[in-house]
């Protein structure tokens, strides 16, 4: 159960040049860069409540606007955390967690199922921070949940600042994926079909 659950991904097109290395057995260390500065601040303190190591750094059209850096940053991100996880062997498979930030309070659970799939019941109150297009947290999460192959349900319990909902979301995904990811000290996939793979 020692191996590494370190691993790499890239994705360049004619919109994004993503990189991302993950390891999921970290110390909370991180070098975020995206050109979104607002976007590179949550994947920061997603890394450090998470507890894991990464690297990503991102080139976009964000002349155009922040939706494909978003998208793509969240698609190079959950592969990353299929590709380090393998065949999950040992995981605790669910986690969750109840974030507050201020006056906002989020919910989070995943279940490293195999298969992707997000509920995202967070209404925004502003549509921007800064130069930040709030509704990319939305798509982020998607690309995240359909790339890593796992159930993602994140609520708004309540909050009214924006800043403060969307902080609280990512440390609770934050939270509720280093739960999941933890090893149990088990030898199997906590799975009766015998795999999580979808």
């Amino acid at each position: 159960m020692s191996e590494s659950r370190a691993t790499y991904v890239t994705r360049k097109t004619t919109e994004t040049e993503i990189n991302c290395s993950l390891n999921l057995d970290g110390d909370g260390v991180y070098w975020v860069t995206t050109g979104a500065p607002f976007f590179d601040h949550m994947l920061q303190l997603f890394t450090k409540h998470g507890s894991f190591d990464m690297e990503l750094t991102g080139r976009g059209d964000l002349a155009v606007d922040g939706h494909h850096t978003a998208e793509d940053a969240g698609l190079c991100l959950g592969q990353a955390i299929k590709n380090a996880l393998g065949d999950k062997t040992g995981i605790n498979r669910y986690g969750h967690a109840i974030i507050p930030m201020d006056d906002a309070l989020v919910m989070a659970a995943v279940d490293l199922s195999g298969r992707g799939h997000l509920v995202f019941d967070a209404p925004m109150p502003a549509t921007r921070i800064g130069d930040f297009d709030t509704e990319l947290v939305e798509e982020f999460m998607r690309a995240l949940a359909i790339n890593g192959e796992f159930n993602l349900h994140i609520r708004l319990l309540y909050g009214k600042n924006t800043h403060h909902i969307i902080e609280a979301i990512f440390k609770a995904l934050a939270r509720s994926l280093k739960m999941a990811v933890a090893r149990d000290g088990g030898e199997s996939i906590p799975s009766t079909k015998g795999t999580l793979e979808g």
